[in-house]
Formats: structure tokens, C-alpha cells, sequence
């Protein structure tokens, strides 16, 4: 272990040596733990089987039910899969767009817009904004803190609300029977290295061509070429995307109905019925330092050059909440970005604080932090984006009091109820981040907070995560 490092170069407090395991330490603790019968059974139990099962409290199990006083419609689609890849974000936002199509249209509840045509443009876009990145770095070394966060993930699967924006006002959408799924879509795996690895190369090349002098015009020559090489090794992993088609399909009455010679674009103005500049991202940071009532922006994470940069309007949890309930009660479905992983049954589909008993089997709790602190010391940030469609309220001291939520996830039917998730409004509180919903339903205060100049936060701050849960 290296000496640790002090700004002003005094002695440090704590020296190399002082923290050392002694075997005296070591046996007391060792006794102690022999000595509770609790451990003792604990161990025998947890040491054989998944630490969750042991934990997962029955009674709060039987208590969750999935009955909600408000619903967004009186129907539900049927859950989607994202499989082996992180495009929760594109899945969720697609379900929110959905299920106003499959009211007006008729269409059956299995009907899906085309989650692989905005992952295609996603990886040719984001391939091109690293790149654009690189240069704008080029000054910085190759091992400093920025250009190393670069590198270190150039194409992920997941993002923002920001960049869906992006990619739809550019690019539109398409029925899901137009651009299918394919292995690479449903297994990214393979295809993200290849393209890492590729762009970790071009970034070393477009570097190096800087340091020799070469000419801005020359550089975005040979971006150009490096970016042919991406569109080939996209297009041939997940297909070609269409530039025009026909939308043929039969409705639940099954009556025939075909809309020739559409573009992605016209059938997104034209035929969906959801606009995304309609939209505004709420996001819950309680840390002391990012007041509420102000817009932020991180540095270096985007999807298109010239595009939106990630805005986040940051509120206290109360207004991502009734903005969320009016939404609901108004029948438009609510994309949300949380901390998935956090007090999850995910066979159950519950997300309840309640559900697994640490106290009880390890005697120490896992709500040690508040929300803030978690955020300051990496035990939290979005890891998954989702769909909110139905809510229950009861009167509370204060008015109407929301008090759990039903949850569209994108990890197939077999989970939860069909594929749909419990989520207690108290998990809400601490692990939910960010709302996305229309502006009738908010303010004006809230919504001139967007007209602000965003205030920036560095590359790494835990905001800059993206939704990618699988």
C-alpha cells in the first residue's frame, strides 16, 4: 500500500504501519462472533443458500399486492425483454410511446416500436461524439483523469432522456416488424468490444495525427474514414436500417390496415402521436452542494455533436413524485430513471426497504447513508430506466399521499407480475432519480429553471451514470 498522498505536503495523521491486523484483534473478534447463537445460525443458513432468500421478509412478501387506485389505461401491453444488453432506456421509452399507438390503432398488446433501429443510430452517433471528444482533448494527456474517463467506456449501451431526443427528432422510429431484433441487439456484447477496441485505436491515431501537425480538415478526414469502418461493423452485427417502409398490420378486430411509403420520420410526426419536446427531465440530487431549483450538465456525456446536452432540472423528490401522479392520472404512462439493484426481489418484482431483514441475519443495516451520502460516496447512481403506469393515494395529514407504484420493466414476462414491478412510494424516496414528464404538469417556475445556463459537473460525477441494468 502506497504512502498516502497530502495537497500541502504536511505529515499525515494516519501513518503507513498504525492500521495493522493484529492477531489479538483478530481472536476477540473471532470469539465474539462464536459466541452469538444468532450468527451461528445465520451462517449455517446463508453459507448454503443465496444470502437474498434468507433475507427476504414473508411477511412484507405477502403484504405487497398489485392493486393501484390509479392506472394510465385499461389495458397494459405485454412486458418487453431487452435481454443481454443495456438499451433499458431506448425499451422504456419506447413502452412509454406505445401504449397511446396501441389505443388509437387498435393493435394487439404485444405490439412494439423498433428498439434496435434507435440502438443502431445510437452507436453510430456516440461513436462519432467520442471521436469529436478525443479532439477536443487533445491537449490533455493521454493519462490524465479526463482522457483516461474517455477511454474508459468510448460506446456504452446505456443514456439519458437527452439523448433519446436526439435520436428521435433526428432519426424518428419505426414498428418493431420493420427493424427486427437480431443477436447483436438482444447480446451487445460482442459488438461493443469489436467497437471499443476500434475506437480506442482511432482515438490513439486522431491523437497522434494532432501532435504531427495535421490540419483540422485533415482530421475530420480521417474521422470520416474511421467512422465508415463503424457504420460497416454495426450494419453487418445488427442489419441495415430501413430508409423507407410500409406499416402493415392487423388490429385487435382483425381488420387489415397498411400505411405505404413511410419514412422513420413521417411515421414518428405523423403516426405515433408523442412528441418529445413536450417532455422535460426532472431529477432528484439532494446532495447539499446542487441546490434545487437549478439546471446541471456534465461534461463529455452525449450522444450527437451539435445535439442536446443531458439537462437536469433538479427538484426536491415531492415534485418528482406529484408531477408523476398527475401524469398518471391523466393517462400518460412515466419514464423514470432509478438505482435498480437496491431492496429488489427481482423474482417477486418488488422494490420495497422493507423486504429483505439485514438487521435481522447479519445484525447491521444497509440504510447506514442517507441519499446525498450515497451519492458522495459511490454507493448509489442510475443504473436502470423504467415505466411508471399506475399509482394508489391515500389522504395523508398534508393531502393526498401516493404510496406505492406499479412499475413497466423490460426484463421479460417471467419476472414480477407478467413482468410488471411493485414499487413502494418510501424505495421511491431514496433510489429514484429522475422523472420524465409533460410540462402541463408542472409549473412555471419549474419549467423557466430549463432557460437557466446549466451549471457543469465533471465527467465522473455520479450523474453522468447511465441507464444500462440488464
Amino acid at each position: 500500500m502506497s504512502p498516502p498522498n497530502t495537497m500541502n505536503g504536511s505529515t499525515p495523521i494516519i501513518k503507513q504501519g498504525d492500521g495493522v491486523l493484529s492477531p489479538e484483534f483478530l481472536q476477540k473478534t473471532r470469539e465474539a462472533f462464536l459466541a452469538e447463537p444468532k450468527f451461528r445460525l445465520a451462517k449455517n443458513a446463508v453459507s448454503r443458500f443465496d444470502p437474498l432468500e434468507v433475507l427476504l421478509e414473508k411477511e412484507v412478501k405477502d403484504l405487497n399486492t398489485h392493486a393501484y387506485t390509479h392506472h394510465v389505461a385499461d389495458h397494459e401491453c405485454k412486458a418487453t425483454a431487452q435481454k443481454a444488453s443495456g438499451r433499458c432506456w431506448l425499451f422504456a421509452f419506447l413502452n412509454v410511446m406505445r401504449l397511446p399507438m396501441t389505443t388509437k390503432y387498435k393493435l394487439p398488446d404485444d405490439f412494439q416500436l423498433s428498439q434496435s433501429y434507435l440502438f443502431f443510430w445510437d452507436k453510430i452517433e456516440r461513436s462519432n461524439y467520442f471521436l469529436e471528444s478525443i479532439l477536443q482533448t487533445a491537449d490533455e494527456p493521454v493519462d490524465g483523469r479526463l482522457v483516461s474517463w474517455l477511454l474508459t467506456a468510448p460506446v456504452q449501451d446505456g443514456g439519458q432522456w437527452d439523448m433519446i431526443c436526439n435520436l428521435v427528432n433526428k432519426y424518428g422510429v419505426v414498428p418493431g416488424s420493420v427493424y427486427q431484433e437480431s443477436f447483436n441487439s438482444s447480446n451487445s456484447r460482442r459488438m461493443n468490444l469489436i467497437l471499443t477496441s476500434k475506437l480506442r485505436e482511432f482515438a490513439m491515431i486522431l491523437r497522434r495525427q494532432y501532435q504531427q501537425g495535421h490540419t483540422k480538415e485533415q482530421l475530420r478526414k480521417t474521422k470520416e474514414d474511421m467512422l465508415e469502418q463503424v457504420y460497416r461493423i454495426v450494419s453487418i452485427c445488427l442489419g441495415v436500417v430501413p430508409t423507407v417502409f410500409d406499416w402493415e398490420f392487423e388490429d385487435k378486430d382483425k381488420k387489415y390496415h397498411c400505411y405505404k411509403n413511410l419514412t422513420p420520420q413521417t411515421f414518428y410526426r405523423e403516426y405515433v402521436g408523442y412528441c418529445v419536446d413536450d417532455k422535460i427531465c426532472l431529477v432528484h440530487d439532494p446532495r447539499p452542494q446542487h441546490p434545487y431549483g437549478k439546471l446541471y450538465t456534465v461534461d463529455y456525456l452525449g450522444n450527437m455533436v451539435t445535439g442536446l446536452p443531458v439537462r437536469y432540472n433538479n427538484q426536491p423528490i415531492e415534485t418528482l413524485k406529484s408531477c408523476a401522479l398527475e401524469s398518471i392520472k391523466n393517462g400518460e404512462a412515466v419514464w423514470f430513471g432509478c438505482d435498480v439493484g437496491k431492496f429488489l426481489q427481482r423474482q417477486l418484482g418488488y422494490m420495497d426497504l422493507r423486504i429483505f431483514d439485514y438487521e435481522l441475519v447479519f445484525g447491521t443495516s444497509l440504510l447506514g447513508q442517507n441519499k446525498a451520502e450515497r451519492l458522495e460516496y459511490g454507493e448509489s447512481q442510475m443504473t436502470h430506466a423504467m415505466v411508471l403506469t399506475a399509482v394508489s393515494c391515500c389522504e395523508g395529514e398534508n393531502g393526498v399521499k401516493t404510496t406505492k407504484w406499479r412499475v413497466e420493466n423490460s426484463w421479460g414476462d417471467e419476472l414480477g407480475e407478467k413482468g410488471y414491478f411493485m414499487m413502494t412510494d418510501e424505495w421511491f424516496d431514496e433510489f429514484v432519480y429522475e422523472v420524465v414528464v409533460d410540462k402541463r404538469y408542472v409549473n412555471e417556475d419549474i419549467l423557466t429553471v430549463m432557460e437557466q445556463e446549466p451549471i457543469h459537473l465533471y465527467p465522473w460525477d455520479p450523474f453522468g451514470a447511465l441507464a444500462c441494468s440488464k
